[in-house]
């Protein structure tokens, strides 16, 4: 501990998290000015062009959350270029001189990994989901709540419900709340002899106990005109878990919330290992932080001078890459449930936590 507090302690820290934070926000810039761009194309063809400032703050909420993956290639970056830094100035070589070891002077920067992994999952991840939350009710009105119009998600959002009514269908364009408020919505009613009744169109539809909530309404039958109605009830036996699971992803919950979304999709009957598997990779995240600090400095303590420096961060970037193919198969088989969510979360914790350690033992000598 007496290396993390000291005064070479806090200066590799603070080095560590300035080129951890400056790749961080440098990616965060980058995807803000590559989303707006986008969203300035696809807004530009509408009747009403948006004001920009809305479309800019539109992209400023929907970027936090496709970060927030990229976290742990931040501080593996963030880390290489800390220690590729210090060693083209030969500090280490003077640290070194002093009797400091590699082991020493990595240790503030495994700790201020530590701290921003915490940090990330019990602070930034309810932001970034609250903030995706918010850039989707921000979305409805740039491009409109008319049905079918704006921006879907991939082929829109189904669910299927029964009742003693009749069978209803429901698509809808754009999800908020984790279901609870749909925007862009087409209903196929069907009567209790599973004979077509109508198609509906509505604006919205809000989830209320033992019912949808309509507005802005156009029913079309078989043999009638088109009806519009201000408003429309569409009893439903659906809870609000119910519709969270079909309609919310894992991603889009925050931390806190997790627990109470996996105790309800249970009791729901529902498979929760999505969420199992959210809930455990974020409690694992400053580990697996950890271990890219481990890598990195596996790969970045070469002196300039000896040489094969390129080889050795091409070797870290690699390393990386095949870490972030590893955590998306254990996820996939996690999802399967043909993993135990636990295995799958921490998986690739141990597996870049321990090729850094041995990587740092070979080269190391105390």
């Amino acid at each position: 501990m007496n290396m993390i507090t000291n005064t070479i302690g806090r200066y590799f820290a603070g080095r560590f998290l300035v080129a951890a934070l400056g790749v961080f926000i440098s990616i965060f810039m980058l995807l803000v000015l590559v989303d707006y761009i986008e969203m300035v194309r696809r807004t530009s063809g509408l009747v009403n062009v948006p004001p920009a400032l809305m479309v800019a703050q539109t992209s400023l909420y929907r970027v936090p959350q496709a970060l927030e993956k990229l976290m742990p290639f931040c501080i593996l970056i963030g880390g290489m270029t800390c220690y590729l830094a210090l060693s083209r100035r030969l500090e280490l070589v003077v640290a070194r001189a002093a009797g400091v070891s590699a082991w020493q002077f990595i240790s503030p920067a495994l700790f201020s990994a530590l701290v921003l992994g915490a940090l990330a999952t019990v602070v930034y991840n309810p932001v970034s989901a609250h903030m995706r939350e918010e850039s989707k009710r921000m979305e409805a009105g740039l491009f409109g709540e008319a049905p079918g119009g704006g921006v879907q998600d991939a082929s829109g959002f189904w669910i299927n419900q029964v009742n003693s009514e009749g069978q209803a269908i429901i698509n809808a364009a754009r999800s908020e709340q984790q279901g609870l408020r749909l925007t862009g919505l087409t209903v196929f009613r069907f009567d209790a002899e599973s004979q077509f009744s109508e198609r509906m169109e509505a604006r919205e539809a809000t989830l209320e106990p033992g019912r949808w909530v309509f507005k802005g309404v156009r029913r079309y039958t078989l043999d009638s005109p088109v009806v519009e109605q201000e408003t429309l009830d569409l009893a439903t036996t659906l809870t609000p878990a119910q519709v969270r699971n079909s309609f919310s992803t894992p991603e889009t919950v925050s931390f806190w919330q997790l627990p109470s979304y996996i105790k309800s999709s249970e009791s729901s009957g529902f498979a929760t290992a999505g969420y199992r598997l959210q809930y455990h990779k974020l409690i694992a995240q400053p580990f697996l932080l950890v271990a890219m600090v481990m890598l990195a400095a596996s790969v970045s303590l070469r002196f300039f001078r000896m040489g094969g420096v390129q080889k050795m961060v091409l070797s870290g970037v690699g390393a990386g890459f095949l870490l972030y193919v590893l955590s998306k198969v254990t996820e996939d088989l996690s999802k399967a449930e043909l993993m135990h969510p636990i295995a799958a979360a921490w998986l690739p914790v141990c597996v870049g936590g321990l090729t850094g350690f041995l990587a740092l033992l070979y080269q190391e000598d105390g």
